[in-house]
Order: structure tokens, then C-alpha cells, then sequence
């Protein structure tokens, strides 16, 4: 199955996905705690969840479980990771959230009564950003 951003010329016989069949006809996140900075993490499973009464997931919701499965992941590189737009990404986001499978959280904030974040942290994220 080809991705809605893949090449069309190449394997034209398969079936294209597109972004509102991903998230089933809807535009628009039913959240809106969720910026680019947000950070998603997987749930610990309990031992009594099983998966009756839930609904199938979707490639792409295995793929957020997979990438924030080890360490929290914001949302900007999650959609960056699925080749979708953020708008997207939100709404597959929203899905696991109120599935119990993921949550979210504000990034730490770094400044704290005034202090100025740590210069190293600030470069990391340049040479990261540069790295693109």
C-alpha cells in the first residue's frame, strides 16, 4: 500500500492512501492540548487489558506505538516519522489518547524563577535543528 506522499509514476497498481481515509473523514483534532512540542508516551498495558471492545488500529497507530514505545516522543517528529501533516498526526494522536494507549504531556520547562536554560540544551537543539 503507497503512502499519499510517495511518487505516483511508481507502482501506479496500488491502491493509494490518502490522509482523510486515515483519519476516517475527520479535518480537525477533537483535542487541543496538543501543540508540536507536546510529548506522547505509551501506556503502561495492564494486565486485564485485552483487545475486546477496542477498535482495530491502523498502521499508523502502530507506527506512533512503535516510535514512543521507548522514550516520549514529541508530536513534530512523529509526523515528520509518518510523512503526514501535523493536523494529521493530531487526530491519530487523539484516537490512542482516548484509546487509554498513549498520553501526553507539556515538555519540561526549562527556565524556572528566572534561570536561563542550559546552553548546552539550547545548542543540541540547533545542531539538531541544522542536522533537518
Amino acid at each position: 500500500m503507497r503512502h499519499w506522499t510517495e511518487d505516483l509514476e511508481d507502482d501506479a497498481d496500488e491502491p493509494l492512501v490518502r490522509p482523510y481515509t486515515i483519519t476516517g473523514g475527520r479535518t480537525t483534532a477533537g483535542r487541543d492540548d496538543l501543540t508540536l512540542i507536546t510529548l506522547i508516551t505509551v501506556r503502561a498495558a495492564s494486565g486485564t487489558d485485552t483487545a475486546a471492545g477496542r477498535p482495530a488500529l491502523q498502521p499508523e497507530h502502530r507506527t506512533v506505538l512503535r516510535l514512543c514505545a521507548r522514550r516520549p516522543v514529541a508530536v513534530a517528529e512523529i509526523a515528520a516519522e509518518l510523512d503526514l501533516p501535523v493536523s494529521v498526526t493530531k487526530i491519530l494522536i487523539g484516537d490512542l489518547i482516548d484509546a487509554g494507549r498513549v498520553r501526553a504531556r507539556p515538555p519540561l520547562a526549562f527556565a524556572h524563577n528566572g534561570t536561563h536554560p542550559d546552553m548546552t540544551i539550547l545548542e543540541a537543539v540547533r545542531d539538531g535543528l541544522r542536522g533537518l
